[in-house]
């Protein structure tokens, strides 16, 4: 057991130092000034069934304070629940910048049905406006009226083709207390901030609830064509954009939330499970390096120390502490963004198996033909 808690401290070591500091939670938008000339941007919102969220995010894109010209393109893509009508009735209600919503059809063969929807958008705003930018954002993401403003003016400051901001989850319930402050933590330790946001560098990465992209730069990239199979959408698309030569950015987000409620711990679990495999590409050994990795990362600090203690092994319970303490000192960050109480960090490894369990499922899934399962559409893997 001695060798397997100094192994895990060594990995918290490492993750701590040499993982491009993916705990800090300070990488927000780059420094910005005004541009000359204020850019036109079309906002392309794809939605299927979201009625229940719409009243809570649509008027915040409706009212964005840009001083140049924008119009918001909402493509409803086959919901059954009025989502499109609401979206008009919304527009008529409170005004500001232009909604044009409409209706692609079901997806061609090939395509998930958010990339058709945005293919549909992003072709539509061309006809319509010409856009320079093409602001990608969900419908369930409400953004801060000035919000719009400052992502052009970081992109232009910086001449960023890609800028993307990690939308603020809600964590409003104990499940979403418990799971989403965690997910956005993993998901920076699997794409450290700092790495994306370095030119040269391989790791590439977006947050597909808030992507402003040059519309130059998608063309280059083939977006969203080139990626049009893809899952994980946001993800890909980054990897796309660097590919093609593209700068991007990545941050977390101070005005940019996500207003869908996870009340119940069921919801959670599908949102990380029917993406997690894909994550994997689908890869055997890779979910169970995936598995070791994280049960030695999280899981073993724990039970170090309670083996320990029990079993009056100073050593082990020495190695199995310090690591469980280095882990929650990366995770108190993320807790402080998320507004959650500091004891709450020594729940993190619950919660890792919590994941490990998921990613499981998702695997399960994935093989039972019900994988990358979403609002009444099954993706198999490409």
């Amino acid at each position: 057991m001695e060798w397997i808690g100094a192994g895990s401290l060594l990995a918290w070591v490492w993750l701590l130092l040499g993982q491009g500091f993916f705990w800090r939670t300070d990488v927000r938008l780059p420094d910005r000034r005004d541009p000359e000339r204020w850019p036109t941007v079309a906002v392309v919102v794809p939605a299927r069934d979201e009625a229940g969220v719409l009243p809570d995010s649509l008027p915040s894109l409706l009212g964005q304070k840009y001083p140049g010209r924008a119009e918001v393109f909402l493509v409803d893509d086959g919901s059954t629940d009025g989502t499109g009508a609401l979206a008009r009735e919304l527009a008529a209600a409170r005004g500001g910048l232009p909604l044009t919503v409409s209706a692609p059809g079901e997806p061609e063969p090939g395509w998930t049905g958010k990339l058709w929807a945005v293919r549909h958008g992003i072709a539509l705003a061309r006809e319509r406006v010409a856009p320079e930018y093409l602001l990608l954002t969900d419908a369930d993401i409400a953004h801060d009226p000035d919000s719009l403003r400052e992502l052009v003016a970081a992109a232009r400051s910086a001449g960023l083709d890609l800028v993307s901001q990690m939308a603020r989850l809600r964590a409003v319930t104990f499940w979403e207390r418990l799971i989403v402050p965690a997910f956005v933590y993993f998901f920076g330790q699997l794409y450290p901030f700092r790495w994306v946001n370095r030119p040269g560098a391989r790791t590439a990465a977006a947050a597909g609830g808030c992507v402003l992209l040059r519309r130059e730069a998608a063309e280059r990239a083939g977006i969203p064509d080139a990626i049009r199979h893809a899952v994980i959408d946001d993800v890909t698309l980054a990897r796309a954009v660097k590919r093609s030569g593209g700068t991007i950015w990545l941050g977390l987000a101070d005005r940019v939330d996500s207003v869908r409620p996870y009340p119940r711990p069921a919801e959670l679990w599908r949102m990380v499970s029917r993406s997690a495999y894909a994550q994997l590409r689908h890869q055997p050994l890779l979910l169970l390096g995936t598995v070791l990795g994280l049960a030695l990362v999280y899981l073993v600090p724990p039970v170090a120390l309670a083996a320990g203690l029990a079993d009056g092994d100073t050593a082990v319970a020495t190695l199995g502490g310090a690591a469980w303490a280095v882990m929650c000192g990366t995770y108190l960050p993320m807790l402080r963004y998320y507004g959650q109480p500091p004891w709450a960090a020594p729940l993190l490894p619950f919660t890792a198996l919590l994941y490990l369990l998921m990613t499981v499922d998702s695997a399960v899934q994935h093989y039972r033909g019900r994988g990358a399962a979403w609002k009444g559409r099954t993706y198999p893997a490409p």
